[in-house]
Formats: structure tokens, C-alpha cells, sequence
């Protein structure tokens, strides 16, 4: 398995954070079996882009919230990680 478990949605409170405010939040190193997804699909379109980060943060979002490390934003560049036999993505990590 790739990564911890799949769900369709945030469990946790909205933390309304800017795009300015997560590029604050160094990155660091996470493991892909420790994440939760917050989207059950993907479109292989973007996941096959070239320049899938050209408009966003190069690092993935993860909130830890309640013990637990939801992948926010970045499902693609993380199943891309994956696909390349990776078990490590960096990431901004959101404490709640």
C-alpha cells in the first residue's frame, strides 16, 4: 500500500491558510505510508504533467491533526514519489 488510507474529504477544522503563509513552513521529510489522502480521485492528466507544480508550492501540504498526517494538497506529486520507488516525500507540515 502506498499510503496509509484513502478518504474523500478533511476531517479536520479549516485552518485557512494562504499560499504565502505554507511556503513559510519549512519543508521536511515524510513518510508515504503515514499519510492520508483527503481526495479519493485523481486526474492522470496531472499526474503526468510535466509542470505540474509550475502554478503551486514545489512541496506538498500535509496537516497533522488529531496524531494523524493528512495529505492536503500533492496527492500527485506523492503517487508520483511512488511510482518511482520512493518511500519519502518533503513536505510543509501544518500542526493543529
Amino acid at each position: 500500500m502506498i499510503f496509509k488510507e484513502v478518504q474523500d474529504g478533511k476531517p479536520y477544522p479549516d485552518h485557512g491558510m494562504t499560499m504565502k503563509q505554507w511556503t513559510e513552513i519549512p519543508p521536511r521529510a515524510v513518510r508515504l505510508d503515514q499519510l492520508i489522502t483527503t481526495k479519493r480521485e485523481l486526474g492522470l492528466d496531472r499526474l503526468l504533467a510535466d509542470d505540474s507544480t509550475f502554478y503551486g508550492d514545489l512541496f506538498p501540504h500535509v496537516v497533522q491533526w488529531d496524531g494523524k498526517l493528512y495529505l492536503e494538497d500533492g496527492v500527485h506529486r506523492a503517487l508520483r514519489a511512488a511510482l518511482q520507488q520512493r518511500t519519502t516525500i518533503h513536505a510543509r507540515v501544518l500542526v493543529l
